[in-house]
């Protein structure tokens, strides 16, 4: 009870600062229709594509609405950490959020087998399945816990990062403590790595590696260049050890208050936003990679991919043990 609170005081405030007043109908001149504002939270930086294609969201469901629904974005854990938000989003506290997979799992298990290792070599090659009907059977999950997916955003490739030595084999990782999201997949892999993991809130990872509480962490390039995570962890290992996605989720409360009009303007809005945040990332990846390399300030070295696929394999098995074992054997599949 006291999170549920603590979101809608934070709504609240934000709402507020951004000088809107509760409620979020807004009282126009007579003869014009009534406004209504959205919230959107989200955990990654101001620079980080998912604020940008936010932003563009926001802009995108002003002009096709002509201002009678406005969308007002807050990132960098401005409404809560990734876990408030979903639960915010359940209770209809906030109308969107950006999630990642790793905590969205927490309430859609399934969502998490999209991180096996080596799964997927590509962001193209995951979109081809979730812009299909593997997105479709996680639509009926999220329907479940009051959710309405409205796509799925890029999250990348993911890489290791850390303060002490660079990462060639799984066991240079041996004695490193390494954070990682509230995943079980991601946990589970680098216990298979042979690491020791913490989880922490992504806004409070800067100050916890540049504090030494963890050694490491693992994120794309965006994410560790939008968070300046290199500062504090200059040894950039390019392991690519798994995929994730950034699900783009409203409260269902939200969604059933909207006429269908309205819906299908928000749903176009996060498409067109949502390609722009993939092509984003997908840029921002190759760009960041050979400004990394050239950094005399970060050591970023190629990891025998080889090794870790093989050191992680046993990942799969466990997951298709899993209660929704079908899902995970079928994804896998499908991969080929």
């Amino acid at each position: 009870m006291t999170k549920i609170i603590d979101s809608r005081l934070s709504r609240r405030r934000f709402m507020l600062a951004a000088g809107v007043a509760a409620p979020a109908i807004l009282v126009l001149p007579r003869g014009a229709a009534a406004a209504t504002t959205l919230s959107l939270g989200h955990n990654a930086a101001p620079t980080n594509p998912r604020q940008i294609a936010s932003l563009k969201f926001a802009e995108l469901v002003k002009d096709k609405t002509g201002g009678r629904i406005e969308v007002r974005v807050a990132p960098s854990e401005q409404l809560g950490n990734e876990a408030s938000l979903l639960t915010s989003l359940r209770t209809g506290a906030v109308d969107m959020t950006v999630n990642s997979q790793g905590s969205t799992s927490a309430l859609v298990p399934e969502i998490a087998a999209l991180g096996l290792p080596f799964l997927f070599s590509s962001s193209a090659d995951a979109f081809k399945l979730l812009d299909g009907p593997f997105g479709d059977v996680l639509a009926q999950r999220f329907a479940k816990v009051g959710m309405v997916p409205l796509g799925y955003w890029d999250n990348g490739i993911r890489n290791i990062s850390n303060s002490k030595r660079p990462i060639g084999v799984p066991e240079d990782l041996k004695g490193l403590k390494i954070r990682t999201p509230p995943d079980p997949m991601t946990i589970d892999i680098f216990q298979a790595l042979g690491a020791a993991t913490q989880q922490i809130s992504f806004g409070e990872l800067y100050v916890a590696l540049q504090q030494g509480v963890v050694d490491g962490q693992e994120n794309p390039l965006t994410n560790i260049a939008s968070s300046k995570l290199y500062e504090v962890n200059p040894f950039i290992s390019i392991t690519g050890h798994k995929w994730e996605s950034s699900p783009f989720l409203m409260s269902a409360i939200t969604w059933n208050r909207l006429a269908p009009a309205d819906r299908d303007v928000i749903k176009a809005a996060a498409t067109e936003a949502g390609a722009l945040q993939r092509q984003m990332l997908a840029d921002g990846e190759a760009k960041l990679f050979t400004e990394f390399k050239a950094n005399p300030a970060i050591k970023m070295n190629d990891a025998d991919k080889a090794a870790f696929r093989k050191a992680s394999a046993s990942v799969v098995d466990i997951w298709k043990k899993k209660p929704f074992g079908d899902f995970v054997d079928q994804l896998v599949k499908a991969v080929g």
